[in-house]
């Protein structure tokens, strides 16, 4: 559990966001719809998210969590849950299994 997949920062907008996103950073689109979009840089990913959807976060690859209960499985196939930290940041346990 030490490699962080993405950082997902809350918008307004998702086109719109995504729009600045790539004319101000040298950084590629790896998905985007009407609610969430995923942006790749050279060292990392930045997820766009609607509030109402997700929380600001970080994901952190975890393979462990497949054994869990609780996770939640996405459009992508992937799986995850969220934890927080002690001063309650969400952090989002991921895995692409």
């Amino acid at each position: 559990m030490d490699t962080i997949d993405h950082i997902a920062v809350q918008v307004e907008n998702i086109e719109d966001s995504l729009n600045w996103y790539l004319s101000h950073f040298k950084c590629q689109k790896l998905y985007s719809d009407g609610t969430w979009a995923l942006i790749e840089f050279k060292n990392t990913k930045l997820a766009l998210v609607k509030k109402e959807q997700h929380p600001a976060h970080i994901a952190v690859i975890d393979d462990s969590i497949l054994d869990d209960d609780d996770i939640t499985t996405h459009r992508d196939g992937s799986k995850s849950k969220y934890i927080s930290d002690i001063d309650l940041n969400y952090i989002e346990l991921i895995s692409y299994d």
